[in-house]
Formats: C-alpha cells, structure tokens, sequence
C-alpha cells in the first residue's frame, strides 16, 4: 500500500508541477509570481519532477512553437506524423535536448518570458541528478515493495515527464471531441483529462491558450484551476485578467 501512495503521489506531484510551472507559467505566463516564490516553484519542481526534471526554458520554447504550427509539419510533436507515440517521444526527446543545450536556435517569436535558474537547469539535467533520484526510488522500493510485480512501476518514476508528455501529445490531438474548431486536430479527451490534471482538455486550451481554466463546459472539470485561484486569493501569484 506504501508503494502505491508513492506512486501517486509522485504522478500527481510531477504532474502538477509541469502543467502549474512549465506549462502554464513558464511557457503561457498565465500568472505572474514575486522571485521568490518563482524560485520555490522551480525548486519544487526540480524535487518533484526528479529524475525526470524538465528545463521551464526548453518546455516553453518547444511549447510556444507546438501553439505556433499545432499538427502541421512544423509542430514539434503532432502525432499525426509518427506511426506510433514511442516515435513520437523519441522525436520529442531529441527537440527538448536541442533547445536545452542551446544547439538548436529558436525563432524570435518564441524567446524571453520564462523562468530561467542556470544552476538548477544544468543541475537538474544532468545525469548524475537523474541517477541519484533513480536510485532514491529503487531504495524506496526496495525498502516498502511487498511484492516483486510493484518493481514494473519503478520505469515510470525514471520516466514521468516524457510520459506525461506523450500521454498529452499523443491522446489530446487524436482521441475524443472538439468545443471549437480550432484549425487543428486538437481533442478533449475525457474522462482521462482529470487524471492528467486539466492537460488532456487541448482543444479548450489551444482555442484559449492564456487561460487559465482548461475546462469550457461544465462537466470538465480542470483541477489544478480552483488550486490556482487560491493562490491567488493567497497573494501567491496575480493570474492574469481575462480578455
């Protein structure tokens, strides 16, 4: 039972982290926070998202262009250009180290207003940060795991951003329904779209990518929403007026 309070615990955290800080503030500035509390998050998430830490610079510069060319030839991961979502993170993968290491200019469009912490990217990126909270996680397993089948859910703690990622990009531009029609083949995919967060509620969130509620209708329901609005009663962070 710890096992699996650890496990969701950690796909939620992760999650949460990525969508709140890399997503929605990192690549849409759907709010607006003080330095400290900006470091906070970027810690958090650093601690949260493990060994699988994704760069707030990269993930919003990948992001912005996925906006820009969503499902075109120039989208970074539609997945209506791979045969299959193992190709799809691989292609994903290559695009966010390139941009992490700078290899790979981006447009001018897509540059500046996002969170940058140079020592914690470089930290958290690299390969002995991601084995040292690899093996954090094998020791908790091999501390509280009762049984030998629980040891086949340690890949996805190596693994949660990416999978998370393609989860996203793979099932919210193929599988579900559209509110809008946004020129695109953006979906809303429930009743997934709860268990990831809001995330999975792309056809909302790419007809109005700078709000904050990823839900339109009101049987979706976007979880992390009400959490931000009480940080913004809180004084926590300033979520932008609607327009």
């Amino acid at each position: 039972m710890i096992i699996l309070f650890f496990f969701v615990g950690h796909w939620f955290l992760s999650l949460f982290f990525q969508t709140f800080f890399q997503h929605r503030y990192a690549s849409h500035r759907m709010f607006t926070t003080s330095p400290f509390w900006e470091r906070t998050f970027y810690l958090m998430a650093y601690i949260f998202q493990g060994s699988s830490f994704l760069s707030p610079r990269a993930y919003a510069l990948m992001h912005r262009a996925h906006h820009a060319y969503s499902d075109t030839a120039k989208d970074p991961h539609s997945p209506h250009f791979f045969r299959d979502v193992f190709q799809l993170m691989k292609a994903t993968v290559i695009t966010f180290r390139h941009y992490l290491k700078r290899t790979q200019q981006p447009e001018k469009k897509f540059e500046g207003y996002y969170p940058e912490w140079p020592i914690l990217d470089r930290l958290g990126s690299s390969i002995p940060s991601r084995l040292l909270f690899g093996a954090i996680y094998t020791c908790f397993y091999l501390v509280f795991a009762q049984y030998w089948w629980l040891f086949l859910l340690l890949p996805i703690h190596f693994l949660m951003g990416p999978l998370h990622g393609a989860i996203v990009n793979w099932c919210g531009h193929k599988y579900g329904y559209q509110n809008y029609d946004n020129h695109d083949k953006s979906k809303n995919t429930t009743p997934v779209g709860f268990l990831m967060l809001g995330e999975l509620f792309q056809n909302n969130h790419h007809r109005y990518p700078n709000s904050a509620n990823f839900g339109s209708k009101w049987f979706e329901i976007d979880p992390v929403y009400p959490v931000m609005k009480a940080m913004h009663w809180l004084g926590v962070i300033k979520l932008r007026k609607k327009h």
